[in-house]
């Protein structure tokens, strides 16, 4: 009965926003209040459960999102976006951009959350797309996907890490077979879906000419452009001080100076001390006035702030959807199981995701019910965390986020990110899944 709660409330949401034309963050919020009551959710309490999954939501998000559209911006503003792709076109042809971008993404994906690499990555996939004059999906899939693989299979992501810690699998296995699963991932999914999708769905793709948090693309003269160094250097500024913080957190005692850089490492301050970088390389040393680069930081926040109310009113929905019992239920379905680990793993996972939203809070709801499951078994743990993480990324639409950043960033109708963006994390989840069957015949 629940289950079928919430498929309602998913149907709801979509007759309000496409028979309506209702505000998406209205629909949100207007279906989150709806689908409590289905769920007898105490009255009193629901106003208090919407504003906690809003102000829990936006917790997370907030200020890496407003802080990298504004690094984004001055990168892109500046010309320093549009001197990388002209070297990478100059360097690599255009018919290895698609290489390139998802190279970038691997790169960002080991140590950015899945939301802090797209919106540093965006701005600069953005101009590569017009530069070579391809629609912005072409190398967006590809990108997205190396990120969402990459968040949910791969310590240090604080998702597989903490799957790991619950089923005492052996962290080092975690990370090489992690990878080892990614690559084939991103090698045989992303491009091969975004081949499939161009062919039988080539409506989807348009030329993209402003993007979220940026605005229309612009053309630069280069030699008045930031030299490729210095904007390449901006740009991975975030993960060069995550990066070194997660070096420096095994490298060093635990000390004064391993506090240090654990603090700049969070990725809140990285993002910040990356936007000051950025407002000297990509501004002040541009002789752009202060002015100037404060009007293209308004700019950017402006422009992003009603994808912030999206992703709070996702926070509301799933906020009720955890309050209402979903996760109780659907671990009862599975009490008792005589599932293998590893398929009962995904199974668990799956139907999570897609019934609450939140691939983390799936993970870690199925391997507390697999671990006795597990334990029972000869299965490798690390094969099961795996297993999770793969059915952390199946099917992800409107409960979820990233749904709606993906289709705002990407320009998408609900249509086209139904068939685009939820239909390719399904077939990277039940690929994932395939995957890891066949790792298990050789560990």
């Amino acid at each position: 009965m629940k289950l079928a709660i919430v498929a309602f409330a998913v149907i709801l949401l979509i007759f309000l926003l496409v028979k309506f034309k209702l505000n998406i963050f209205i629909s949100l919020v207007v279906t989150a209040f709806l689908t409590a009551f289905a769920l007898q959710v105490p009255l009193a309490r629901i106003p208090e459960f919407i504003t906690t999954g809003i102000g829990d939501q936006l917790d997370d998000l907030a200020i890496v999102f407003g802080l990298g559209a504004m690094l984004g911006k001055l990168i892109t503003d500046s010309g320093g976006g549009y001197r990388i792709a002209h070297t990478l076109i100059e360097h690599s042809g255009k018919k290895k951009i698609q290489v390139c971008v998802i190279l970038a993404a691997f790169i960002f994906g080991l140590t950015l959350s899945f939301e802090a690499s797209l919106v540093v990555l965006l701005p600069l996939v953005f101009v590569l797309a017009n530069e070579v004059g391809i629609p912005l999906l072409a190398l967006a899939l590809p990108m997205a996907t190396t990120l969402a693989v990459l968040h949910n299979l791969v310590p240090p992501h604080p998702s597989p890490t903490a799957v790991a810690g619950i089923l005492h699998a052996d962290l080092t296995q975690v990370i090489s077979f992690g990878l080892l699963i990614s690559i084939i991932l991103i090698l045989l999914i992303g491009p091969a879906f975004e081949h499939f999708l161009r062919k039988f769905y080539p409506q989807v793709y348009h030329k993209q000419r402003s993007l979220l948090g940026i605005g229309r693309a612009k053309k630069f003269d280069l030699e008045n452009t930031p030299s490729f160094g210095k904007s390449i250097l901006t740009v991975m500024m975030p993960v060069i001080l995550i990066g070194l913080a997660g070096i420096m957190k095994y490298a060093l005692p635990n000390n004064g100076l391993n506090k240090a850089f654990q603090f700049i490492g969070n990725a809140n301050i990285a993002m910040l001390l990356s936007l000051i970088f950025a407002i000297f390389t990509m501004g002040i040393s541009q002789k752009t006035s202060m002015t100037e680069i404060g009007a293209r930081l308004e700019a950017a926040l402006t422009q992003i702030a009603i994808l912030l109310f999206i992703v709070g009113g996702v926070g509301a929905f799933r906020q009720i959807l955890e309050e209402g019992g979903i996760t109780n239920y659907i671990a009862a379905l599975f009490t008792n199981t005589h599932l293998s680990p590893i398929l009962a793993a995904w199974l668990i996972t799956a139907l999570l995701r897609v019934s609450i939203g939140s691939a983390t809070i799936s993970a870690l709801t199925a391997a507390s019910l697999v671990g006795p499951l597990l334990a029972q078994s000869g299965v490798a743990p690390v094969l099961v965390v795996l297993a999770i993480g793969a059915g952390s990324i199946f099917a992800d639409h409107v409960n979820d986020a990233s749904f709606w950043i993906v289709k705002e960033y990407f320009d998408l109708t609900l249509k086209e990110t139904f068939l685009s963006w939820t239909a390719l994390t399904a077939v990277i989840s039940i690929t994932g899944l395939a995957l890891i069957y066949g790792l298990s015949l050789f560990i």
